[in-house]
């Protein structure tokens, strides 16, 4: 799975998961340069992966063009880009009680910037060659109950990969997602409070991570290391017979 002399850009670099990715792409051999809205976790993200950084909004189109313009300008290309830029799911509240804002934010939040994002990917991919775009979410799309705009919101996604790679695949450029259905090391009480949940301790944490344990058919959710692997192997020529598709990375608990 070597990344030598590959270059990746990671939006969405700053969290939990961006940071892994980041990571195991550096060990790998990549060039890493993360993206996001907020410097001071972006530079420390940075100073432990060995990663460039730079303060982007991911839903800024004309932001997001130059920074894919600066950074092939420092080092030559784009070989992949992934995004993990959180969409601001609600969850947890019936969508007869939920309001309309709350339902349809991460949608249009998630789609706008994964649409901005691969494209200028895809633009600079396309004259190059080759390249890899990879995106992340739930698998929730078939609906799954108290999960707000989540499904939407992954059904969105999961038909701009599909659309996306039938249109560049020709160019040579692969476009690929990774469903988890929960990350359960990058769960904390701040994040899952933000989502929609009550105020919680770190033992409630722990007992949602049970819980999300209990529903997969190993008895073991996804951890960052298990999906930064995944988004390595995607994103190396190992993985260059993959395209247009999702790998279930639920541990069973979405089959497909």
């Amino acid at each position: 799975m070597s990344l030598k002399d590959k270059v990746a850009v990671v939006y969405g670099g700053a969290g939990a998961l961006g940071a892994g990715v980041a990571r195991e792409y550096a060990r790998a051999g990549a060039r890493v340069f993360l993206a996001g809205r907020t410097e001071a976790t972006l530079r420390e993200v940075a100073a432990a992966t060995g990663a460039a950084f730079d303060v982007v909004d991911a839903e800024d189109e004309a932001a997001v063009e130059a920074h894919a313009t600066a950074v092939v300008e420092r080092a030559g290309r784009i070989d992949v880009s992934f995004n993990l830029v959180p969409r601001g799911d609600l969850q947890g509240v019936p969508l007869t009680e939920m309001s309309v804002a709350d339902y349809t934010r991460p949608v249009v939040r998630g789609i706008t910037c994964q649409f901005i994002t691969a494209r200028a990917a895809a633009r600079r991919m396309a004259a190059q060659g080759s390249g890899v775009i990879l995106a992340l979410d739930s698998g929730s799309h078939n609906g799954t109950p108290m999960l707000g705009g989540t499904g939407a919101a992954d059904g969105a996604l999961n038909a701009l990969v599909r659309q996306l790679a039938q249109e560049v695949g020709p160019s040579g450029v692969r476009v690929c997602g990774i469903w988890t259905a929960g990350v359960t090391d990058t769960l904390t009480p701040e994040k899952l409070t933000a989502a929609g949940a009550p105020a919680m301790d770190e033992a409630a944490v722990a007992g949602i991570r049970a819980h999300l344990d209990s529903l997969r058919m190993t008895r073991r959710s996804p951890r960052i290391a298990d999906i930064a692997a995944l988004a390595a192997f995607l994103a190396s020529d190992a993985g260059a017979a993959l395209t247009g598709t999702w790998v279930n990375a639920t541990a069973g608990m979405f089959p497909s």
